[in-house]
Formats: C-alpha cells, sequence, structure tokens
C-alpha cells in the first residue's frame, strides 16, 4: 500500500472514537510483514510465541532480548507503515523496574518499535509506569499470559469465575492508570472482556479469543494459516491452509527431483556452443 499513512496512536485512538475496530497480528520475519503491510494491518506484535511457531520450543519461556531483537528488526524492514509492539520476554521485566526500562528501550532504539507490551496485572504496574515514564508507550495482557502458564495451571480460560473475573477487571483499571495504552485480552470470558471495555477510559482494548465488544482483534498468524501443526486453538480461525499447500508442494518437488523431471531448461542457464569448445580447449 504505497500510500498508507504511517499507523500512530491519535490514529488508533482516532478509530477508537469511530467504533471502527483495530486490527492486530502476530508477525516474525520480513516476507510475512511485507504481506500485511500491504493489507493494511493496523497493528502488528512480534510475539514472544516466536519461541514456539519459529523457534521449536514448546513455551515461550527460552526466548531471549537478542531473539526478540532480531526478529523485530527483520518485521520492521518489511512493514515500515504498521504500529509495532515487541513483546517483553520472559525475565526481561519482571526483576525490576530498571531491567524493564532498558530492555523495553533496546525494542525502541535497535528495532524501531512503536510501543512495547508485557505481562501481568497489578503486580506489574510499576514496570508498566516507568516504562511510560521513560517515553515509551506499553501495552499490558491479562488472562491467559504464557510466561505465567504453570502458575496459570495451563492453557485455559482465565476468569471464569466470579473472583478471578474481578482480579482481572481491577488489574485492567491498575495497568490503565499506570499509563498502559492498550490491554490484550487472552481467552477471558465474552462479557468480562465487554466490561472491561466499556469501563476503559485512557487505553483501548483488545480481545484473542475473549469475544466480539473489545475494540480490536488479535490473531496468531500461524493460527490463522495451518502453519503451527502442534497445536490448534478453538480461539483461531482458519483463513487458508497454508500449511497444507506447502506440504503438497515439497512433496511434489522432491517427486520431481527424484524422477529427474526438475529442473527443464526454463529453470537453469547455458553456455554458447563456442564457449564451451573454448573451455574444453583451455582444459587439455
Amino acid at each position: 500500500m504505497a500510500d498508507r499513512k504511517k499507523v500512530t496512536l491519535p490514529i488508533l485512538f482516532n478509530k477508537v472514537e469511530e467504533g471502527v475496530p483495530i486490527t492486530m497480528l502476530t508477525c516474525y520475519d520480513y516476507p510475512t510483514a511485507f504481506f500485511q503491510e500491504e493489507a493494511g494491518i493496523d497493528m502488528v506484535l512480534v510475539g514472544d510465541s516466536l519461541g514456539m511457531t519459529m523457534l521449536g520450543f514448546d513455551s515461550t519461556l527460552p526466548v531471549t532480548m537478542d531473539d526478540m531483537i532480531r526478529h523485530s528488526q527483520a518485521v520492521r524492514r518489511g512493514s515500515s507503515n504498521c504500529w509495532l509492539i515487541g513483546d517483553m520476554p520472559y525475565m526481561s521485566y519482571q526483576p525490576s523496574v530498571e531491567s524493564a526500562i532498558r530492555n523495553a528501550g533496546r525494542f525502541m532504539a535497535e528495532a524501531q518499535c512503536d510501543a512495547i507490551k508485557l505481562e501481568g496485572g497489578a503486580q506489574m504496574a510499576d514496570r508498566m509506569a516507568g516504562i511510560v515514564a521513560a517515553g515509551i508507550p506499553a501495552m499490558g495482557h491479562l488472562g491467559l499470559t504464557p510466561q505465567s502458564m504453570s502458575a496459570l495451571g495451563g492453557f485455559r480460560v482465565q476468569g471464569r469465575g466470579a473472583l478471578q473475573a474481578k482480579k482481572i477487571v481491577d488489574d485492567a483499571k491498575a495497568l490503565e492508570h499506570a499509563g498502559a495504552f492498550a490491554i490484550l485480552l487472552e481467552m477471558v470470558p465474552d462479557r468480562v472482556c465487554k466490561l472491561i471495555t466499556e469501563r476503559a477510559e485512557t487505553c483501548f482494548i483488545i480481545s484473542l479469543g475473549s469475544g466480539l465488544d473489545a475494540h480490536g482483534q488479535l490473531l496468531i498468524y500461524h493460527d490463522m494459516f495451518g502453519l503451527y501443526p502442534k497445536f490448534k486453538p478453538r480461539m483461531a480461525k482458519v483463513y487458508g491452509e497454508a500449511g497444507k499447500v506447502i506440504l503438497e508442494g515439497l512433496k511434489q518437488y522432491a517427486k520431481e527431483v527424484q524422477e529427474r523431471q526438475f529442473p527443464q531448461p526454463e529453470n537453469w542457464f547455458s553456455i554458447q556452443d563456442e564457449e564451451y569448445e573454448e573451455l574444453l580447449q583451455l582444459l587439455d
């Protein structure tokens, strides 16, 4: 989209005011970023989920800041106009406010991100406030928070009980007061998400499997196109079976190579007869 303007916070908040849902996807590499830019996606999250989708780990925990910076740099090169968010990996912000600010700053300085995202509720509000005070836009993440998967009891909906739901509501307000420009609600019941969305005053709410009533929606790119065969979450919608297309293409390639059907003349380069004859003479 050659005529696309750079997405900014005022543009995003204008969408909220006008009731236009915000589009958000994960992205981890240059070619995917290029396509998301062409599609006009508003916000792109370089998620620590790349630990599973790109690096093959069983969780997000082994992902490092260097991993996140490298992938964020690639995404920025592919999408210059999106609102790019770098996901703070495990133990990049939990130890202290200082570590949170320092690592958030790396996303901005080294990868040209527009903002960062961190997990956790009221207990992380001081980290959120410190990052925002340093001039870095920050997004919160509540509900199912993968970095706390062990404490949450695995991959399950959060906030179905009244007490747990109230904690999520309270955590959202704490993050908003700390200066979050947005909060991601992952696998939270739809009515709880709607309640938080209606109560949000200075931030907007993004839903990942949390219903239709948020200010915007997020999907994991690999889930959208069948590119992560280990797990298919209920909250994902498959928009195209790219994984199946890739697999069939790989099988066809292997078959054609084994049967000497590939390559064909249009796939290679030739040398003129006189040049080849001269080559043979030079070799004698």
